[in-house]
């Protein structure tokens, strides 16, 4: 049990995008709108069985007809220069009663994302959620970055409408991002991969409601168009 590969593509200098259920679902309609805009093509996925309980259970005419988890689905696109593999998560793994990722079914879920990173030669990987901020909604969100590495910072700095988290006034220079898009890209230092997080800004006085924001995860997917030349 773990991963399952559908097919094995053939993909050229190719980055990772991941996107997982957040705050205003902001990175995941960022990621998801992506993979939709270049036609990517569905390559694999994590199997569910160890990571979540059945969604529902299917029954018919009195028979059990099989069960539903949340998808953990691979895709790929072949851009040339620089091909692109998107994870998307529909649901984020935990041990206990959190919304955002923790424990060992978390750490072992970053760890399989990155196996496939690293089999089709990828050294770079993005992860995408929200940045809960003192704004107005009739403000543009920003997109905060946070990068695994000080090699990336003057990168980042350069992004479009965009700032280091560790730069936000009244931060103190520090900061964390919670689930599955800050842990992974702390397994992905570990096993010397690039990584950044992308967070689209969404007004304080929002962020516990069950909806989604997009105009956040429009400025995180800018950013995103920018830096693949999109």
């Amino acid at each position: 049990m773990g991963i399952k590969l559908f097919k094995e593509p053939k993909l050229e200098n190719p980055v990772m995008i991941a996107g997982w259920p957040g705050i205003g679902n902001i990175g995941l309609v960022a990621v998801d709108h992506l993979k939709t805009m270049v036609n990517a093509e569905e390559f694999g996925e994590i199997e569910p069985w160890e990571f979540f309980y059945p969604r529902k259970v299917f029954i018919r005419n009195g028979e059990l007809l099989g069960l539903e988890f949340p998808i953990n689905k691979f895709y790929f696109k072949q851009m040339g220069k620089r091909d692109l593999i998107f994870f998307i998560g529909e649901e984020q793994p935990t041990n206990g009663g959190s919304t955002y990722a923790e424990g060992t079914k978390a750490y072992r879920m970053a760890n399989l994302v990155l196996d496939v990173a690293t089999k089709f030669g990828c050294h770079r990987v993005y992860t995408s959620g929200a940045a809960v901020a003192p704004i107005h909604h009739t403000m543009k969100s920003r997109v905060w970055a946070v990068p695994n590495s000080e090699d990336l910072v003057a990168e980042v700095r350069s992004y479009q409408n965009t700032v280091l988290m560790s730069d936000i006034e009244g931060r103190g220079g520090q900061g964390n991002i919670t689930g599955l898009n800050g842990l992974l890209l702390g397994v992905a230092r570990k096993r010397g991969l690039e990584a950044i997080c992308v967070m689209g800004e969404i007004p304080v006085y929002l962020h516990g409601f069950p909806f989604v924001y997009p105009k956040a995860s429009k400025s995180v997917l800018e950013v995103l168009c920018s830096v693949f030349e999109l």
